[in-house]
């Protein structure tokens, strides 16, 4: 007599005990920092978490790749509708506001520096706590940096320190922050500890050995060169928001410099099979650009007798010892420096090798922080420094950053890897990011301040996707995938998303910063206004055939379907990122109400250079 088998039941997994990870602790770490955001910042922030909560725990027999969604779209839906209600925030212009800090600028620079030293303390056979010691520290600076969005930021600035540093040289130790800084030492925060965590990612495989994959940009957090790994991370986390809060020329440029060398150092032992040649690149170009800036910096602060900003930027426009021929070459050499950052066409041919070479993470705070400093530099030093001299040279700056919109999507259409797809797409949205700086108006002003936190947000994004598929699958190339929908539909919908907000839908963060620019930009250079609105339907062109190369279609390749789709850790690190994209396109003014005076006076600079 046969016994008949018993089908195993199909739901057996839901009765497994439930497991916690570190993956838990960075969703608790995020809805925390959500949660006292919105309810300490925004008004009727409560109703917001508890529709996020409510919606997230209504599906109960789906995870979280489901319930996370839902509970983003329902918080934001509430969000709206607060912000959206009649006497929304009515007497908060009456409160007083709170007090400043004299040490926090302080704390949030010398948080990822100390635990740099500190990781050298580590012991290197101890992994996790030298991950976790790294992502607890920028964690730890995230929630810090995040008191700055208590202030209401006007024309100064804020959270002013200024401590003498060398009295015979007038160097200050002066760090402070106004509107154009804050979103980006906020945008270093929350972009370095995802990167940091989707570098650790999950174990290699046993067994492997010294191979190319195993030197592959997806494989730097882990092995032997952890401990080296963590030490570049937080050291160049330290750089960054150094250079974006400092008020002396002199400390300025010591930043500056300290974010070459951690950035070098990753490219170049953690990077791909020609990581040397993409390295010595990148270090000879910026290298160049320094010393052109470190020149300038050395001849305005002997003629000004000081290195303090605040002082430069009042001095230097009226100073009759500088000739206009002078200021001229000044402005250039403060220019090329920051152009070869961005990085503007021509200036633009080390950002493509350094891109693919470069492991994920590097890559990703490399689009999304490292770029913005040569925006920022124009912003904060190269206009308010010498107006006239930048009226003078804006004509030429137009062109080229036009030329880059347009050279920067044909190449991208041209591309059949794609990281290097998404290199040149940089090239591309940092040319709309110069427009708007110099279009001389605040509408297009403040389009490139928002679409520089966009790109950080939408480039570090695709960065990230990306770096998910390599490491399943040692491919990046676009004929290496297609029918990826079938296979991993998850990943698919979220590759949709930072998609659109690339190339600017509306709804998302990505079309409010296009549409400011080139409203801006159109009454004062019409003709580069329209060659770079090409430029937006180029965009369209090579993302939505990227998208329809890889995702759509039949499964080509066989081996594909069995590779998964993203997990728990990965949907931890790109949810956040894809909230903030929703966020910002349904409320932009989140950015712009902050931006709104400090970029108002950069552009009155600016103008009366025309006088």
């Amino acid at each position: 007599m046969t016994t008949a088998q018993t089908p195993p039941a199909k739901h057996e997994a839901k009765h497994q005990p439930a497991s916690f990870g570190s993956e838990h602790i960075v969703y608790i770490f995020f809805v925390a920092i959500g949660a006292w955001v919105a309810a300490r910042f925004l008004d009727g922030g409560v109703p917001v978490v508890a529709a996020a909560l409510v919606a997230a725990l209504v599906p109960k027999e789906h995870g979280w790749s489901v319930r996370g969604p839902i509970a983003v779209t329902a918080g934001l839906l509430a969000l709206l509708i607060v912000r959206m209600w009649p006497m929304a925030g009515a007497g908060a212009e009456a409160a007083a506001p709170p007090a400043e800090s004299a040490h926090l600028l302080s704390w949030i620079i010398g948080l990822p520096i100390a635990g740099a030293i500190a990781v050298l303390l580590i012991p290197r056979e101890s992994q996790r706590a030298l991950q976790w010691t790294t992502l607890g520290l920028m964690l730890a600076t995230l929630a810090i940096s995040l008191r700055m969005l208590s202030v209401p930021m006007g024309r100064g600035y804020h959270f002013n320190q200024d401590i003498v540093w060398l009295p015979r040289f007038g160097v200050h130790y002066h760090v402070a922050v106004d509107g154009i800084s804050l979103w980006l030492v906020l945008l270093t925060t929350f972009i370095t500890p995802i990167a940091a965590y989707a570098s650790f990612g999950s174990p290699a495989p046993p067994g492997r050995g010294q191979t190319p994959e195993s030197t592959s940009p997806a494989l730097p957090g882990r092995g032997r060169t952890l401990k080296e790994w963590c030490f570049a991370l937080l050291l160049l986390e330290a750089g960054m928001l150094g250079s974006f809060l400092a008020l002396d020329l002199f400390v300025f440029y010591v930043f500056w410099e300290l974010m070459l060398v951690p950035m070098y150092v990753m490219i170049g032992v953690w990077g791909g099979s020609n990581r040397i040649k993409a390295a010595i690149k990148f270090f000879l170009y910026t290298m160049f650009g320094s010393v052109l800036m470190l020149a300038a910096i050395l001849y305005c602060g002997i003629q000004a007798r000081t290195f303090d900003v605040v002082e430069l930027q009042q001095k230097l426009p009226l100073m009759t010892e500088i000739s206009p021929q002078t200021q001229s070459w000044l402005f250039a050499a403060f220019a090329v420096s920051f152009a070869i950052k961005v990085p503007l066409f021509p200036f633009h041919t080390w950002l493509p090798d350094a891109h693919v070479e470069a492991p994920t993470a590097g890559s990703v705070i490399l689009a999304g922080v490292l770029l913005k400093m040569g925006t920022y530099g124009f912003l904060r030093f190269a206009i308010p420094f010498f107006p006239q001299a930048a009226q003078a040279h804006t004509p030429l700056i137009v062109a080229l950053s036009t030329i880059g919109i347009l050279y920067g999507s044909l190449m991208a259409m041209a591309q059949s890897d794609i990281k290097k797809l998404v290199a040149y797409s940089s090239v591309a949205h940092l040319g709309f990011c110069m427009l708007g700086i110099f279009s001389g108006t605040l509408q297009g002003a403040q389009g490139g301040v928002l679409q520089m936190v966009n790109h950080g947000l939408s480039t570090g994004a695709l960065f990230l996707l990306v770096g998910v598929i390599y490491e399943k699958t040692h491919r990046r190339g676009v004929d290496d995938f297609g029918g990826m929908a079938k296979v991993m539909p998850v990943y698919a919908t979220l590759f949709m998303i930072v998609t659109l907000s690339s190339i600017g839908l509306p709804g998302l963060n990505g079309f409010v910063g296009e549409f400011l620019v080139l409203f801006g930009a159109f009454p004062e250079h019409p003709k580069a206004t329209a060659f770079a609105a090409v430029g937006v339907v180029l965009g369209a062109v090579y993302m939505l055939k990227l998208y329809r190369d890889v995702f759509f279609g039949p499964v080509t390749r066989p081996e594909r379907e069995g590779i998964g789709d993203v997990g728990r850790a990965e949907l931890g690190y790109l949810l956040p990122i894809v909230a903030l994209i929703i966020l910002l396109g349904i409320l932009p003014n989140l950015v712009l109400s902050k931006t709104e005076r400090a970029v108002d006076a950069v552009v009155k600079t600016y103008r009366q250079g025309a006088r």
